[in-house]
């Protein structure tokens, strides 16, 4: 058996890797917005150049295939030159590579859809660290009050501003500590109290400790009452964080209404691409008038998920400005907005990803070569198909999906193979005299029946 490690063995490696980010620090001070804004940015660039060298494309809204009417005037061409070159019982193998019609074919992700991670990956690690840094400025605002506070206090004992500072510096101020102890040593080796004041207010990077700071620096030179000064100025900035907290609590119910409207936009996409689109799709080519449905040769899904995306970015950017002013913090509300909105569109809207196609197998109708009916009426008897392997066994537990043009109906509309790779599928015909084809489905394998529909009359 080997031995165990060390139980600080993993406590070493991250001081080691602590003290080599702490060397990096020292030596060369990157700016922060290296590791948050340059390194995803240069991420998401390579994800979107490896997509777009894979072969990925932008999906627009216009469809890619040609209309289903197409290709059943295709297929029922294909059909009539069999029929009339004697070729029937050909048309019957399962060998046939025939497609069934009205299937859309499964959507490889288009480069939009990269673009969606691709702007994810930009943007979410500068979205956390703004939001942390505000949390962390905001928390240090509220240690500074206590800081004047404290000030104050020595000061009304008798102690000069350099000597409070000094002695404020060797208490815990939480996050102020590290800040005050530099303060307090600058002062040590001959710096003015206003040159350290204003470099730990510089270093702690907020406005409002930045504005109360100088507040202070000129209470020290005014005489007088400078504690009841600094006192004054601890009130202050203690009211006015509590000011801006209630504000951004009274607005917090309109971002969770952004949030609630984002919802139901997708909510009515998903109602529209499931309910209404479908069945306008299915009035045909044409509209009233005679003219050229344009609905028919349009990708709404497609159309629909750029939509929901722009919405999301640009509403969390509104959200970041009501709420706290400044745009960039509404980045993490296009975040999570994105983010939900993409698997939405995923789960329920977007067609699924091409997957890899299944085992190849041979569907052939068992008997007879021909179908024999009369229009508008079922056949007599059901038409069955037999799934079996290259080998010649059959192919059992799996579903196959049922078809027939020109016209008519097929009852049912899937059916699953038994054991001995048996499906059965009844054909109601159309109106029409003439060659009709009932196509059974199962993955990319494709068999037909062939029949011949008579006059009723």
């Amino acid at each position: 058996m080997s031995p165990s490690p060390k139980p600080d063995f993993f406590k070493e490696n991250i001081q080691k890797m602590h003290d080599i980010a702490e060397r990096i620090t020292i030596l060369y001070n990157p700016p922060r917005e290296i590791f948050t804004i340059g390194v995803p940015v240069a991420i998401a660039l390579m994800v979107l150049i490896g997509a777009f060298l894979t072969g990925s494309a932008f999906q627009g809204t216009q469809k890619a295939t040609g209309t289903t009417d197409d290709t059943r005037l295709k297929q029922l061409q294909e059909l009539t030159a069999q029929l009339n070159q004697g070729g029937g019982g050909n048309a019957t193998t399962g060998s046939e590579t025939a497609q069934a019609p009205a299937q859309a074919p499964a959507s490889k992700m288009g480069l939009d859809e990269v673009l969606v991670i691709a702007v994810l990956i930009a943007i979410t690690p500068y979205a956390i660290d703004i939001t942390l840094q505000k949390r962390n400025i905001r928390r240090k605002e509220e240690i500074y009050t206590e800081f004047l506070f404290k000030l104050s206090e020595l000061m009304r004992g008798g102690l000069d501003p350099i000597k409070s500072v000094k002695e404020l510096s060797k208490t815990d101020l939480g996050l102020l500590t590290p800040h005050v102890r530099i303060a307090a040593t600058s002062m040590t080796y001959g710096k003015s109290f206003e040159e350290s004041m204003k470099a730990m207010a510089k270093s702690l990077h907020s406005e409002m400790i930045t504005r109360y700071t100088a507040l202070v620096v000129q209470a020290s030179y005014s005489g007088g009452a400078v504690a009841d000064l600094i006192l004054k100025a601890s009130e202050d900035m203690r009211n006015i964080i509590a000011i801006e907290r209630e504000k951004e609590g009274n607005l917090s119910q309109y971002v969770m209404i952004f949030y609630f409207a984002q919802g139901i936009i997708v909510f009515i996409i998903y109602t529209l691409s499931t309910s209404l689109l479908p069945f306008v799709e299915q009035l045909g080519s044409t509209n009233i008038l005679g003219k050229a449905n344009g609905l028919v040769g349009l990708d709404f899904s497609r159309g629909f998920f750029h939509m929901i995306m722009i919405n999301a970015f640009f509403g969390g950017l509104i959200i970041g400005k009501i709420s706290e002013g400044d745009a960039r913090y509404g980045l993490k509300h296009a975040v999570v907005l994105m983010a939900a909105g993409f698997i939405a569109c995923a789960l329920f809207i977007l067609p699924p990803p091409a997957v890899p196609p299944a085992q190849a197998f041979n569907i052939t109708p068992v008997s007879p070569d021909i179908y024999q009916g009369v229009t508008g009426l079922p056949l007599k008897d059901p038409i069955q198909f037999q799934l079996t392997d290259p080998s010649g066994n059959p192919v059992n537990s799996t579903v196959v999906q049922f078809s027939i043009i020109p016209d008519g109906n097929v009852t049912p509309t899937s059916d699953t193979s038994d054991k001995n790779g048996i499906v059965s599928v009844r054909a109601i015909l159309g109106s029409t005299p003439g060659n009709y084809i009932v196509f059974a489905k199962a993955g990319g394998n494709t068999g037909k029946a062939n029949i011949i529909a008579n006059s009723n009359t």
